[in-house]
């Protein structure tokens, strides 16, 4: 029962099930591919990513300075049962097309061999930017 309540709880975050349901629809994706699509920054993108590493959720490896994660095959019958169902839930949230069609932009923008950084520093520029808004928005 524990392993199934450190499952759910892993799950109980909104930015996790975003980055899962990302990484449902792609084979690997780059810290900078995530950042853009949920425009948060790189260290709460990496905070999340080893949350789900450490859950045993996905794999992650290193190319230079930048870590590339990937959903780790489920293990046994019953974690492909729940990774079946969380997959068909994450399918029917309202958000569920517009964040892949973020993340289609951005790597469709993304010049082949543009290095991380000057991505990640562009993310963290547009996310700035989308948080400015929100908050004039929220304060009229």
């Amino acid at each position: 029962m524990r392993d199934a309540a450190q499952f759910f709880r892993i799950l109980a975050d909104e930015a996790r099930l975003k980055i899962i349901w990302l990484l449902f629809h792609r084979d690997e994706l780059c810290v900078c591919d995530i950042m853009a699509a949920l425009g948060i920054t790189q260290s709460k993108a990496s905070r999340h990513l080893a949350t789900l590493k450490h859950a045993g959720l996905v794999t992650g490896w290193k190319d230079g300075l930048w870590s590339h994660y990937a959903l780790r095959p489920a293990q046994d019958e019953l974690a492909k049962i729940h990774l079946a169902l969380l997959r068909r839930s994450l399918a029917d949230r309202a958000d569920a097309a517009a964040l892949l069609k973020t993340l289609q932009r951005w790597l469709d923008g993304k010049k082949p061999g543009m290095a991380c950084a000057k991505a990640a520093a562009r993310a963290a520029k547009d996310s700035m930017k989308k948080a400015r808004t929100q908050h004039a928005g929220a304060s009229r």
